[in-house]
């Protein structure tokens, strides 16, 4: 029973470093990259679509994406999708491609943008530590219905202690990575 405690948290959260992951990959430093533009939405006939449901998204150089719709109808509908976004780009149409530039990062963006990603490693150390909290009353319940011992209860609140911990140190290696990126010029 214990294990079956242990092995939930230990999911939700690997669940949560990989959320992690993937949020720390839209945050841009500066170089061109598809996956930037993987959470824009652009209104489809009505209904929201992810970007790369309705263009090929491809890089033209290091530092510019090209966008082609696949409708040539949607073209315009990309364009303000992605001038929407919360990426502060600015696309230009040239011809059927859109061609999304970054600009380069200003010391200040990069300070923001580092102030981000921390906010964004301090969300998931709370979500990771109320896997720990919700596992510890699993175990705080068993113990009530008298399914484990004390001892058990403690060695099984001592186990998911040491695995919040390694995945919090997971969670700030990764911090330290995208800062160092973020602050390269």
């Amino acid at each position: 029973m214990i294990a079956d405690v242990k092995v939930s948290a230990e999911q939700k959260m690997k669940k949560s470093l990989e959320a992690l992951k993937t949020d720390l990959s839209k945050v841009r430093s500066g170089r061109a990259h598809t996956g930037l533009l993987d959470h824009v939405t652009v209104d489809y006939y009505g209904s929201p679509t992810q970007i790369n449901q309705v263009a090929n998204i491809n890089l033209i150089d290091a530092r510019t994406i090209g966008v082609v719709a696949w409708d040539k109808k949607m073209a315009n509908a990309v364009e303000k999708a992605i001038r929407d976004s919360d990426l502060g780009l600015n696309p230009m149409s040239v011809g059927e491609t859109i061609r999304v530039p970054m600009p380069p990062l200003t010391e200040e963006r990069r300070r923001d943008l580092t102030k981000v990603v921390k906010h964004e490693a301090e969300i998931v150390r709370v979500a990771m530590r109320n896997i720990r909290r919700d596992a510890n009353s699993q175990l705080k319940e068993l113990l009530k219905s008298k399914d484990i011992s004390e001892d058990d209860e403690r060695r099984g609140q001592e186990e998911i202690q040491k695995l919040t911990d390694s995945f919090i140190v997971e969670v700030d290696k990764l911090l330290q990575v995208k800062e160092a990126e973020l602050m390269a010029v």
